[in-house]
């Protein structure tokens, strides 16, 4: 089995040194790179085509956000993921990073075996958010005003029981609650979040949700 690809991209070099030592000596990660800004981020990104960017939000130049953005918006580097490193667990830039691309986030204190998960949890095409404050989040995220020429995202195409299933993932449930609630096999349920970022052109799980809000299909309440 191929290793896990993991770029680093935080400004603070004892943190990008703390990470890639952790990174480095677990197996099945390897880390190709280390980056203390936005720009070389993107760099080399484009340059090492990571399956992982470990990506810290606030750094000097080009932020986390704008280079999540360039990242994850250049075909040339349309399968990296990126996971985002906050030190808030309810940073107000968190929402703008999902909506850039980001798979989901991290606060910088999570525990180093949970780092790990997180890290291939990403790379599998999931998406992450703190469990602690992951239903929080997706509200706060909901009540974050959008500018006024944002159109309505679109369902035409999506089934009935896709639709049932894109509001389950958009209020926070895992696969296997969704599998409970539906009384449906795990396979299905992963057959239909399938269908969905297929027809959605989501990346993953992440963009699944704010699809979910911005078609109106989940409200907050």
């Amino acid at each position: 089995m191929t290793d896990i690809r993991v770029l680093i991209a935080d400004d603070q070099h004892l943190l990008r040194a703390s990470f890639a030592v952790l990174i480095g000596a677990t197996p099945g990660l390897e880390v190709v790179g280390e980056a203390g800004d936005g720009l070389q981020a993107v760099e080399l990104a484009t340059t090492l085509r990571p399956d992982v960017v470990l990506m810290d939000i606030r750094m000097p130049g080009l932020d986390g956000i704008e280079a999540t953005k360039r990242i994850c918006g250049d075909p040339a580097t349309e399968g990296v993921k990126v996971l985002i490193l906050t030190t808030y667990d309810l940073d107000a830039y968190i929402f703008s990073a999902l909506r850039a691309g980001a798979s989901g986030f991290l606060l910088k204190d999570t525990p180093p075996g949970d780092l790990i998960s997180a890290i291939r949890l990403v790379a599998a095409g999931e998406a992450l958010l703190a469990p602690s404050v992951t239903r929080r989040l997706i509200e706060e995220f909901a009540r974050q005003p959008q500018p006024a020429q944002r159109p309505s995202r679109s369902l035409d195409g999506i089934t009935a029981r896709e639709r049932e299933v894109l509001k389950l993932v958009g209020q926070g449930l895992s696969n296997s609650e969704i599998a409970e609630h539906l009384v449906v096999s795990m396979a299905t349920v992963k057959t239909h979040i399938g269908q969905l970022l297929a027809k959605l052109h989501a990346r993953d799980r992440a963009q699944l949700v704010i699809a979910a809000y911005e078609s109106g299909l989940v409200t907050v309440g």
